[in-house]
């Protein structure tokens, strides 16, 4: 029996003090088994605050799934795979409780492995975390339209993007907006 999990995280649209999401996805023998998705309740949110929330919150299920036995834990996050080997020191106040609690769910696995993948390989955890981010906005979208203004795409940029054919949601962020813009310019070359 071997166990896949990807996880991932997110915090939009600024990082720190965004909202921050997870998501993560189990296969057992390559059947899809559990996924699961939400929004990080920390009072310092970060996307490696919600790379953590992603990883401990995948542990606890497969804990409680019985699935203890090969794990393989894979992340895009570079910093929670080096530093769950051991590679990076864990320094930030906000994350040192959440290696502590990681490190602790770690102990009840009789073989678990981390591995590094590139964000292409990661589709599908990112999707997850993506979901719980415009679910909460669709839910509370005058109040954070309202928070968060000052980070969403400009009408330069929602005014490109219509023009490329690429809809503009109300909540994308600046960053995002560019992302966007880049693909959809690559493409059209």
């Amino acid at each position: 029996m071997k166990v896949l999990v990807n996880v991932d995280g997110l915090c939009e649209p600024i990082n720190p003090n965004g909202i921050a999401c997870y998501g993560y996805v189990i296969y057992k023998d390559g059947e899809k088994v559990e996924e699961g998705y939400d929004v990080v309740d920390h009072p310092n949110p970060s996307n490696n605050v919600a790379e953590y929330m992603a990883f401990i919150k995948a542990l606890e299920k497969l804990i409680e799934l019985g699935l203890t036995e090969d794990v393989l834990v894979r992340s895009d996050s570079q910093l929670l795979i080096f530093q769950l080997k051991g590679i990076y020191t864990v320094k930030a106040p906000r994350i040192i409780p959440l290696y502590e609690k990681a490190m602790a769910l770690i102990r009840q696995f009789k073989k678990i492995r981390f591995e590094w993948v590139p964000r292409e390989e990661n589709e599908e955890a990112d999707e997850l975390s993506r979901r719980a981010y415009y679910n909460y906005v669709s839910k509370n979208l005058a109040t954070f339209l309202e928070k968060y203004k000052n980070y969403l795409a400009t009408e330069k940029q929602r005014a490109l993007l219509a023009r490329l054919g690429v809809s503009c949601p109300p909540w994308l962020s600046k960053r995002e907006a560019s992302k966007l813009i880049s693909k959809a310019l690559s493409k059209k070359h």
